[in-house]
């Protein structure tokens, strides 16, 4: 099942960049429609026939499945009227078995709404590690967004749990108890004794609030070590709203005459194709001339949008958005620290900066989130994008929205095959028992880069002694999860 539940902690935000547009207004709410019968898998199958990426491979979405699907034909009927649940026929009926990141909503303006911030969210980022040779889940802090209610709270990175609400943690209760309607919630603190998770008495009791919006510049520094002047960025999302501030952070390093950076992208799950190019430009050059990406559709519609001449490829950038001159560092290497929840975007900069600079990933291997998508509804006019000047044009009495994936962005010389990750140029887990402050240079990570930077012979200990091999962590339960959005795709009509 891959439909999001509604109402969950969501601690992090990201945007798909159409919906940011100042003049925007969306209705508070708009109630889905439960009765609406086959239109919507009629939607369905016709926004997925058309855009899906593994189109070609799906039988049920085959040109020669259903010569007619005009309103009367009996078998493309009788097909969808056979799934009368929409999500089930979505999941089903039209997913490709390789497809990990597909998903549906019952309601586009609850979808539209979450992409512009509207949500509730107690502001703890966590990670969810099964304890060996057992059932049982415990769950680390990785960070506490600020401003947000777990901020005023004795709770912070590195603190452990194993129960909520007195009630300990599994692989089959975690989804309920940490990510239920409920707006408050209890925390039953842990702790590491004699290499095992043991209770404590500590509680901590969490709610979540609506509104809350994550700036995704977590904490930006200059570090001078060695004579030598280090730029570190710690970016968790790729949120266009942010964008200004983004280049202002850029504008400073420069300003402050880095030679070096790092970019830490271990809690970054993706978002904004349009963010990602930026920062490359930011880090690489604004040369508008070099491709950063190729976007490759499916089978059927790249043919038509090559025999158009539409030209795929983005090229790095020299003006934000909102006209802004990049501030680029013009850099030839750049320093990436990486876990498996870097995914979509933050793999996107990876992959796009390799044809020219110098990557030198830390960490562990990235997700492997290597496809984009975007939000579709029943707006049969605009080829199904959503478009949020076109509210109006969306059927009524349709209120679902599919967001599945449509293309791979290849990099410059080709390449997209990272199905299975990124794999670091320097492995190092992250250690539960030690995860060290964010910022701080002794934290084993950012210890790790600067090492490597200033090519240290000092004795270090890298050692880690209880890696944080997460099963899930709390952005997948976030309504954008780690997907990548593109700003509006091509149409050729």
């Amino acid at each position: 099942m891959k439909k999001f539940v509604w109402g969950l902690a969501i601690p992090l935000l990201l945007f798909f960049s159409c919906v940011q547009d100042d003049d925007f207004t969306i209705p508070d709410t708009v109630d889905p429609d439960p009765s609406a019968g086959v239109q919507v898998q009629d939607f369905m199958w016709k926004a997925m026939n058309f855009w899906y990426f593994w189109q070609p491979d799906v039988e049920n979405l085959s040109d020669t499945k259903f010569p007619n699907t005009s309103e009367g034909s009996e078998a493309y009927t009788n097909f969808l009227a056979a799934h009368p649940e929409p999500g089930s026929f979505f999941d089903n009926q039209l997913l490709f078995t390789e497809d990990r990141f597909s998903f549906y909503s019952d309601d586009y303006v609850t979808l539209t709404q979450s992409l512009s911030g509207i949500t509730k969210s107690n502001g703890l980022m966590f990670g969810l590690v099964r304890i060996a040779d057992s059932n049982n889940i415990f769950g680390y802090v990785e960070y506490v967004v600020p401003n947000s209610d777990a901020s005023t709270k004795d709770i912070k990175r590195g603190d452990l749990f194993n129960a909520v609400n007195g009630t300990v943690l599994t692989d089959t209760n975690y989804s309920s108890l940490l990510f239920s309607d409920s707006d408050t919630y209890t925390l039953n603190m842990a702790a590491i004794e004699n290499g095992e998770i043991v209770s404590t008495d500590q509680e901590i009791s969490l709610t979540k609030e609506v509104g809350l919006q994550e700036n995704p510049i977590y904490l930006n520094e200059v570090i001078e070590i060695n004579g030598i002047k280090v730029g570190y960025l710690i970016y968790n999302g790729f949120t266009d709203e942010y964008d200004e501030q983004l280049n202002d952070t850029f504008g400073r390093f420069k300003n402050d005459g880095i030679t070096e950076l790092i970019l830490d992208l271990r809690y970054n799950s993706g978002g904004s194709v349009n963010t990602a190019i930026l920062l490359s430009s930011m880090i690489y050059g604004t040369n508008t001339d070099e491709v950063f990406l190729k976007a490759r559709y499916n089978d059927k519609y790249q043919k038509v949008l090559e025999d158009s001449g539409t030209d795929l490829r983005r090229y790095f950038a020299k003006e934000t958005k909102k006209g802004s001159a990049v501030n680029t560092l013009n850099l030839n290497k750049v320093y990436i620290l990486t876990t498996s929840s870097s995914a979509s975007a933050s793999e996107l900069v990876i992959n796009g900066l390799t044809p020219y600079v110098d990557v030198v990933q830390i960490g562990e291997t990235t997700r492997g989130k290597n496809e984009f998508s975007t939000t579709l509804v029943d707006d049969r006019d605009n080829n199904y994008l959503y478009s949020p000047e076109r509210t109006g044009k969306i059927k009524s009495s349709n209120k679902w929205a599919i967001q599945p994936l449509l293309g791979r962005n290849e990099n410059a010389d080709g390449f997209s095959d990272f199905t299975n990750g990124l794999a670091p140029d320097i492995a190092l887990d992250e250690d539960i028992r030690n995860l060290g402050i964010l910022g701080d240079v002794n934290e084993p990570l950012l210890a790790r880069a600067l090492n490597e930077i200033t090519g240290s012979t000092a004795k270090m200990s890298f050692e880690v002694q209880f890696p944080a091999k997460k099963i899930t962590d709390s952005k997948m339960f976030t309504p954008l999860k780690d997907n990548m959005y593109v700003l509006d795709p091509p149409v050729v009509w």
